[in-house]
C-alpha cells in the first residue's frame, strides 16, 4: 500500500512538470549540482522564470502555492545537490540516495501548503530527508559513505597498499556509524557532513539544542567506542 501510494504521488509530480528534469539533472556531470535545467527553462519562458529564479524562499512558497509551478522548479533546483547529498550520506550509493532525495521532492510538492515559515526552506527539506531516510533504513541496512580518515592530509598519491589500507579502515569507520541509535547518526551526519550549527540541528530534528549537543556527544562516544573495539 505505501509503494503504491509513493507511485501516486510521484505521478502527480510528473504532471507538475519536474520530475523529468531532476532525472536529467541527477544524472552525469549535473550530479555535482551544476545546473543546465535553470537557463534552459528562463530561456523559454523569458523574464518571468527569471525573476523566479532571483526570488527568495519564502516568495518561491507563496508563488507555488498560488499556483505557479514553475515556482516548484526553482526551490528543487536550489535544493536539489544538498537534499542528495544528505541522503547519499546516509545511504551511501548513487541509486538510494537519488530515489530518496526524489521522494522528499514529491512530499514538498504535495506538503508544501504545511510550511509555516517558521524555519527556512532549507531546514524543512533536511527535516523531510531525515525522516525519509531513516524510514528507509528502518527496511534495510545500507552501505554508508565513512567518515573519511585521511580527508585531512596532504593529497600524495596513494600506493596500492596506502589505498588497501584507507579503504580497510573506512570499512571499520562505516560499520561504526551504522551501529550509531537513529537520532545520534543523523546528528552526526548533519553536524559533519552538512556542517549544520546545532541551532539548525535542532530545527530540522524537531528536538531542543541541549538534546542536539547529548546526541552528537553521545555519538562521538559510541563511535569511538565502536572502533576501538573492532
Amino acid at each position: 500500500m505505501g509503494a503504491n501510494l509513493m507511485r501516486a504521488e510521484a505521478g502527480a509530480a510528473v504532471a507538475a512538470g519536474w520530475k523529468a528534469t531532476w532525472d536529467l539533472a541527477m544524472t552525469g556531470r549535473d550530479r555535482t549540482g551544476s545546473s543546465t535545467s535553470g537557463r534552459t527553462r528562463a530561456g523559454q519562458d523569458g523574464l518571468a522564470f527569471a525573476a523566479l529564479e532571483r526570488a527568495d524562499d519564502r516568495v518561491l512558497v507563496g508563488a507555488f502555492l498560488d499556483g505557479q509551478r514553475e515556482a516548484f522548479d526553482v526551490i528543487v533546483e536550489r535544493h536539489r545537490r544538498h537534499v542528495y547529498q544528505l541522503c547519499f550520506r546516509f545511504m551511501g550509493n548513487h541509486e538510494d540516495a537519488s530515489d530518496l532525495a526524489q521522494d522528499v521532492f514529491v512530499r514538498a510538492f504535495k506538503g508544501l501548503r504545511n510550511f509555516k515559515n517558521e524555519a527556512s526552506l532549507g531546514t524543512w527539506l533536511y527535516r523531510v530527508a531525515v525522516n525519509v531516510c531513516l524510514n528507509r533504513r528502518a527496511l534495510k541496512r545500507p552501505e554508508t559513505e565513512p567518515l573519511d580518515p585521511t580527508q585531512h592530509v596532504d593529497g600524495r598519491i596513494d600506493s596500492p597498499l596506502d589505498r588497501v589500507i584507507r579503504d580497510e579502515k573506512a570499512a571499520v569507520v562505516r560499520r561504526a556509524i551504522e551501529k550509531l541509535p537513529p537520532k545520534q547518526r543523523a546528528t552526526l551526519v548533519l553536524r559533519v557532513y552538512q556542517e549544520l550549527s546545532h541551532e539548525e540541528i535542532a530545527a530540522v530534528l524537531g528536538s531542543s539544542v541541549g538534546a542536539v549537543k547529548a546526541n552528537f556527544f553521545h555519538a562521538l562516544g559510541n563511535l569511538r567506542r565502536h572502533l576501538h573495539g573492532s
